[in-house]
């Protein structure tokens, strides 16, 4: 395929799938007339909203489709960012322990409120990530197996820190804490879309910035010197972004296990390695990616099946198909 034509189409199938999903939901569908009907009623309103399926529109599935979009782009961001900071093709803020320390923090939050949802999944996020770069250190370097060990025991200790909170907690808060801890988006509201939209596009702004400087980082810390880069302040700058987006992200609706893992790798088979386009690439195939997730766990079955067992399902399989693939460099 034309690479012009793969560009247009970054732009073009996220508007296609907004469309799309308006039309779709459990309480019936609607066709493109009747939904161009209802955005005119809203225009020609002034925004007054009278009909109960307008308010459905437009207060519920909008708020949803829009935080889907956010998080499943700041997730797919983050993937291809530690994945090219670490040089690691089996890295993301899932196996690094990131949404784990986020997931526990936002519990935290949830349980005893002594500072807000965000700000707790953000502080924990950082320290999770923090635990991991110390502990995959031996000698003076770290290497890819110890790292994805390193991950693998963080996210461990956080997810049965996690548990301990479920343990202690009220049955009502209980289950709060189970349903978010799967990845439900069904309680997206203008609210969480609010709270979330700040950090996540705030990060995402830095991490385009920063994009050329990326490709550089991604060949080794040497090359980077060589052409006037600190690789250390640099990687610890993208990484506090990541952990950033990441806790936003969770702290909106929930762990999604393992998309920061299979997007990168979908947008390097499209557009190749090139960090340039593949940042703007994430944002739209991993926004776009969440949204036909999304769409199918609430239309396939009478019930919502949260959209975190999708991506479990989808991701587990290529995790191993990956770290198969890696085990000639995990010597090295």
């Amino acid at each position: 395929m034309n690479y012009y034509v793969k560009v247009t189409l970054l732009w073009l199938v996220p508007l296609i799938l907004l469309i799309g999903s308006l039309m779709l939901g459990t309480t019936g569908n609607l066709t493109i007339t009747e939904l161009l009907d209802y955005v005119n009623k809203l225009i020609t309103n002034n925004g007054v909203i009278n009909a109960p399926q307008e308010t459905i529109l437009w207060k519920v599935r909008l708020p949803r489709i829009v935080l889907t979009f956010l998080v499943g782009s700041s997730l797919a961001v983050a993937g291809a960012v530690l994945q090219a900071i670490f040089r690691n093709p089996i890295v993301d803020p899932f196996t690094l322990g990131i949404s784990s320390g986020s997931a526990f923090g936002a519990a935290l939050a949830m349980l005893f409120p002594i500072m807000s949802v965000n700000l707790s999944a953000f502080i924990f996020g950082v320290c999770a990530v923090a635990f991991t770069y110390l502990v995959s250190f031996v000698g003076a370097r770290t290497t890819i197996v110890s790292m994805v060990l390193s991950g693998v025991i963080v996210s461990g200790a956080f997810t049965a820190l996690l548990t301990l909170l479920q343990y202690m907690s009220d049955p009502y808060k209980l289950q709060a804490i189970i349903q978010w801890t799967m990845g439900n988006l069904h309680t997206a509201s203008w609210q969480k879309v609010q709270s979330a939209f700040g950090p996540i596009i705030l990060g995402l702004v830095v991490v385009l910035l920063l994009r050329f400087k990326l490709n550089v980082l991604a060949l080794g810390d040497n090359e980077a010197l060589a052409v006037g880069i600190n690789p250390k302040y640099l990687k610890l700058a993208l990484i506090a972004v990541s952990t950033m987006i990441t806790a936003s992200a969770v702290a909106a609706v929930g762990v999604i296990s393992l998309f920061g893992l299979i997007v990168p790798h979908m947008t390097r088979m499209a557009f190749g390695p090139n960090n340039n386009i593949g940042i703007w690439a994430n944002i739209s195939i991993g926004g776009s990616f969440l949204l036909i997730i999304d769409d199918f766990s609430r239309a396939v079955m009478p019930f919502e099946i949260p959209v975190g067992v999708f991506t479990m399902i989808i991701g587990t399989p290529i995790f191993i198909i990956l770290m198969r693939k890696s085990l000639s460099i995990w010597s090295s």
